[in-house]
């Protein structure tokens, strides 16, 4: 089993099986995310694209995709945060 020190968990986890995005971000992705890593990020991109309006499909919303990644992953831009006052479907207030 391969390892990677995962910029989401902070710790060294378990590696991707494969670059899971095209492009340099899908390969910088793959060498410093976990699996669990990885898992976090889908939770978060289902509420990106719930919250934006967002379609996989359109070229305009993978673009503001990548920079939630950006922003998510390594910190980068403005976007990638979960949205002030945000609360998780159950979630208690």
């Amino acid at each position: 089993m391969n390892k990677v020190n995962c910029v989401v968990l902070k710790h060294e986890a378990e590696a991707l099986d494969n670059v899971p995005h095209s492009g340099e971000l899908g390969i910088r992705i793959f060498e410093n995310v976990s699996k669990e890593g990885w898992q976090k990020w889908l939770e978060r991109l289902t509420m990106i694209i719930n919250e934006n309006g967002l379609s996989t499909a359109d070229p305009r919303s993978v673009g503001v995709i990548e920079q939630h990644m950006l922003g998510f992953f390594f910190g980068e831009g403005d976007l990638g945060q979960t949205p002030d006052g945000f609360q998780a479907p159950g979630a208690k207030k």
